[in-house]
């Protein structure tokens, strides 16, 4: 197993370089349509049916759409949270209170992002979660993630396994993105859900 951990980030980097290439042929109507569809799936979600709060985040560019999924949440009564990105790339949290409630933040030489405008409610706040709603690029049988690679919810994940907190772990991606195998550290984690425009997928979680 220990080759793992030297050969994975290389191969990492490339599957990232290709899935990003793909997305970003996306037509607009595709990724529209797509993001109609994952609401839909993601609100059958058992874990997210009975959620008070759930973490998630603004979709931008390519990415699989969640806006449509934050404002049903929102109308169901949930308390979304929203991150705010740090100069560290660690993430503080704010509440989702509609679209007009986000600023659009330049950070660096990187994508703009749409950040929750009002009170920052501290790292911490995401333990609070009960789903957390994960960005990806790809997820594995397993259910192993493949991150941006900025880290961020890398550390996500560590407060919240501190805290001793077990949030539903959910990524949201676009069909093709669900891969048979992907390069995984040894302290990677699995989610426990990908929801795809066509339907949900479910991995076991240690224990069950």
């Amino acid at each position: 197993m220990g080759h793992l951990g030297h050969t994975s980030e290389p191969d990492k980097r490339t599957l990232r370089r290709e899935l990003l290439a793909v997305r970003s042929r996306l037509p607009a109507d595709d990724v529209q349509g797509a993001a109609a569809a994952l609401a839909e799936n993601a609100l059958s979600l058992e874990e997210l049916a009975h959620a008070r709060t759930v973490a998630a985040y603004v979709s931008v560019g390519a990415e699989p759409g969640t806006l449509a999924l934050l404002d049903a949440l929102r109308a169901r009564g949930v308390r979304v949270l929203l991150p705010v990105l740090l100069p560290d790339n660690d993430l503080d949290w704010g509440v989702y209170a509609g679209e007009g409630s986000l600023a659009r933040v330049q950070h660096g030489g990187r994508m703009a992002l749409l950040e929750p405008a009002g009170e920052r409610l501290g790292p911490d706040a995401v333990t609070g979660a009960d789903a957390v709603l994960l960005p990806g690029l790809a997820v594995d049988a397993r259910g192993m993630r493949l991150g941006r690679g900025g880290g961020s919810y890398d550390r996500v994940l560590a407060r919240l396994e501190r805290a001793g907190g077990r949030p539903a772990l959910v990524v949201l991606l676009y069909d093709a993105e669900v891969l048979p195998r992907i390069p995984a550290e040894p302290h990677d984690r699995p989610v426990h859900a990908v929801v795809t425009p066509s339907g949900v997928r479910r991995f076991p979680r240690p224990g069950d």
